[in-house]
């Protein structure tokens, strides 16, 4: 009897539904495995299996900084988020609270560029983001909730995205 050919390793993986592409690779990312338990000095993030987690440490466990961590320190985002039109306040609030809500546990920083005395974002609510993935899920959600227009471009040379969103008047 003949033993069938073992399957060979694809070029890309498919992961929960998406394609993960090999080649595209995170500048900050680890590139050997950390110890079990490392701790992020910056955060307080600890290391368990093969994600950074929001947990208690060991009390002499080995420390290395959080990708996201090195990310804000060196002041490289790996995703920007500029949302602009025009909307009330309580809209604004709404607004804020979707994209706290699509953060999760992810670090992120939220500053307006724009006047907080008019209802207008004049030129945008900026959000940095420390991955290239959460940018996506956070227009998605917005024009879901508010309509508009969208612009996604993906850099994948730079490990970046960017995420305009603009309400229509």
């Amino acid at each position: 009897m003949k033993q069938p050919n073992p399957q060979r390793r694809r070029s890309t993986q498919r992961i929960a539904g998406h394609a993960q592409e090999d080649h595209i690779l995170d500048p900050y990312q680890h590139r050997q495995k950390l110890a079990e338990d490392t701790l992020c000095p910056e955060c307080g993030a600890v290391f368990h299996g093969t994600r950074w987690q929001r947990s208690a440490a060991k009390k002499d466990a080995p420390q290395r900084m959080w990708p996201a961590c090195r990310r804000t320190a060196a002041g490289f985002p790996a995703g920007i988020v500029i949302l602009r039109g025009l909307i009330s306040r309580s809209q604004r609030e709404d607004l804020v609270g979707l994209v706290r809500h699509q953060e999760e546990a992810e670090k992120t920083s939220i500053r307006s560029t724009g006047s907080s005395a008019s209802t207008m974002i004049r030129r945008g609510l900026v959000i940095t983001t420390t991955d290239i993935h959460l940018p996506r899920r956070i227009g998605e959600a917005v024009k879901r909730a508010f309509h508009g227009a969208l612009e996604i471009d993906f850099d994948e040379n730079e490990y970046f995205v960017r995420v305009d969103w603009t309400l229509q008047p």
